[in-house]
């Protein structure tokens, strides 16, 4: 049975693809779950439309990213952390504590968003990226000082 895929599926192919599959995994698993459709002219026309709302949303999502991204470029967030002899850090300062002192400051951002390659164990200034969409990425200045 020939299907339009109307998203990505790892074993199949990409979104749009007419692929060819055995009856019973289109009628029972891929059409009811909404993956696919079957290959009739009609649904053709459907999925164009549905492409084009998604691209839509996207580009709506994106202009939305770099309007916060924008509003980041002047934030610098100051954490304070407690320390022992010769300024060593007690513990570390990671995504969730910049995610808080950001909610603080009066911005919403999800911690899986700021990307921290690790988390930062010394005093001092750090430049933190945070990605906002998948081609949108915001820079903030993180302050880590003693209490």
């Amino acid at each position: 049975m020939k299907i339009i895929l109307r998203e990505d599926h790892e074993r199949l192919g990409k979104a749009g693809d007419i692929v060819e599959v055995k009856a019973g995994f289109a009628r029972n698993y891929l059409i009811p779950k909404q993956i696919a459709y079957p290959a009739k002219s009609n649904y053709l026309k459907i999925l164009a439309e549905e492409k084009k709302q998604k691209q839509q949303k996207l580009q709506k999502e994106k202009k939305q990213a770099e309007v916060m991204a924008k509003k980041l470029e002047n934030v610098s967030v100051t954490i304070a952390v407690t320390v022992g002899e010769e300024d060593k850090m007690f513990g570390s300062v990671t995504s969730q504590n910049i995610a808080d002192a950001l909610k603080e400051q009066g911005v919403e951002i999800d911690r899986r968003k700021i990307e921290l390659e690790e988390p930062i164990k010394e005093l001092g200034i750090y430049s933190v990226p945070i990605r906002l969409h998948p081609e949108v990425q915001a820079k903030i200045k993180v302050w880590v000082v003693k209490e």
